[in-house]
């Protein structure tokens, strides 16, 4: 990797079915070592991924909306145990995609963000689909966090939330640089909303964007039964960047990691020297629209 340059690791991850917990450490230890043996520095798991630890519970819980968003509490704590030391064994940051967190009586969607040293923290998803308000009762969390790294500062959008601008905005203005977007959709549409989110936020903001998403069918759980997505690395559309702004992508509904090399020092220079200024000009709209 070239000096000054962040390689980033985003998932094309398949739901699978297990048969016990060792299952599903052992294949997320499996992906995190192959991400590492290339080089990345940070890792990005998409949205609800987490859903498959529910076929080690059996067909009653996996088949269950309610029923799998309760059992999941059970193994939060091995899941937050695996990626702090995932992170802490190989050196590296993690977005650990998404898990549904039970607290006061309601579940919400919690991206959880991992340092080297042990540290985490966690990006609640704002904005529920109707799927998750209607059929699984899952709340719109609280508050936007900017996580600080010897990056740079990191901003997470959950999947549906990077099709709302001004909470890339608002992260932005608290100087992130790179939004990670772990996503889950069942259709092409679905995916192509949250992709055009994504591309839209690194436009106007001047940022990098990267999508995770789940992949393939899984036909045993309600919640994730089909998954479509391509996991991509967007940039400004300017000088010294992609001209179509896009950095790194895979292919559709294919399990791997799409790598990229990021130079967060960059998004500093466009927003300076860019042809276009559309993150300093972001509050002369305002007066044509109020």
């Amino acid at each position: 990797m070239s000096e000054g340059l962040l390689k980033i690791a985003a998932a094309q991850y398949p739901i699978g079915f297990l048969e016990r917990w060792g299952d599903f450490r052992d294949k997320v230890t499996q992906w995190v070592e192959q991400a590492v043996a290339e080089g990345a520095k940070l890792l990005v798991f998409p949205e609800y991924f987490s859903i498959e630890i529910t076929s080690i519970f059996g067909a009653e819980i996996y088949s269950s909306l309610p029923l799998q968003l309760e059992q999941l509490q059970r193994t939060l704590g091995d899941f937050l145990a695996l990626f702090r030391e995932l992170a802490q064994t190989h050196g590296i940051h993690i977005c650990a995609g998404s898990y549904p967190v039970r607290e006061d009586d309601r579940y919400y969607n919690r991206s959880y963000f991992f340092w080297p040293n042990g540290h985490c923290d966690y990006q609640e998803k704002l904005q529920m689909t109707r799927f998750e308000n209607e059929h699984w009762h899952v709340s719109g969390g609280r508050g936007l966090k900017v996580f600080v790294t010897e990056f740079g500062k990191i901003a997470i959008n959950v999947c549906y939330d990077s099709e709302f601008p001004l909470l890339a905005r608002n992260q932005v203005e608290q100087g992130a640089d790179l939004i990670l977007v772990p996503s889950c959709t069942d259709t092409l549409a679905g995916f192509h909303r949250v992709k055009i989110g994504c591309q839209a936020r690194a436009l106007e903001n001047q940022c990098y964007v990267v999508q995770s998403p789940t992949v393939g069918d899984c036909a045993w759980s309600e919640a994730v039964d089909t998954n479509v997505g391509v996991a991509a690395v967007y940039t400004p559309v300017d000088r010294g960047f992609p001209a179509n702004g896009v950095l790194a992508v895979g292919k559709l509904n294919q399990a791997q990691w799409v790598y990229a090399e990021l130079d967060l020092a960059e998004i500093a220079r466009v927003r300076q020297e860019g042809q276009v200024f559309n993150h300093r000009d972001w509050d002369a709209q305002w007066p044509h629209v109020r």
